[in-house]
């Protein structure tokens, strides 16, 4: 099955609310990996992101599910900030492993 999650209701167009990423993470994204669903985080609206929501989105998750993570969870509608930004805390955490 597949859930897309929009992140602009919920974070705005300057996404920065670390404490808001880890709650999308635990209470959205994770129970969905977990049960095999596939995972469409939709960016569409959202003009920048900090390093730091995208880590507390995504790295927990990332040192969970390793690089299978990524047959599941999807990035769509980045802006081109948004994409360097989530492929810099990508890159940190697989260096990491």
């Amino acid at each position: 099955m597949t859930n897309t999650i929009k992140l602009l209701p919920i974070v705005n167009e300057f996404a920065e609310n670390k404490d808001l990423a880890k709650q999308i993470r635990v209470e959205q994204i994770d129970p969905l990996i977990k049960k095999g669903d596939e995972v469409i985080l939709d960016f569409s609206g959202i003009n920048s992101a900090t390093q730091s929501f995208v880590h507390a989105l995504i790295s927990d998750l990332i040192r969970k599910y390793d690089e299978d993570l990524f047959d599941l969870l999807i990035f769509k509608n980045c802006s081109d900030t948004v994409k360097e930004i989530i492929n810099i805390v990508i890159d940190y955490m697989m260096e990491r492993e």
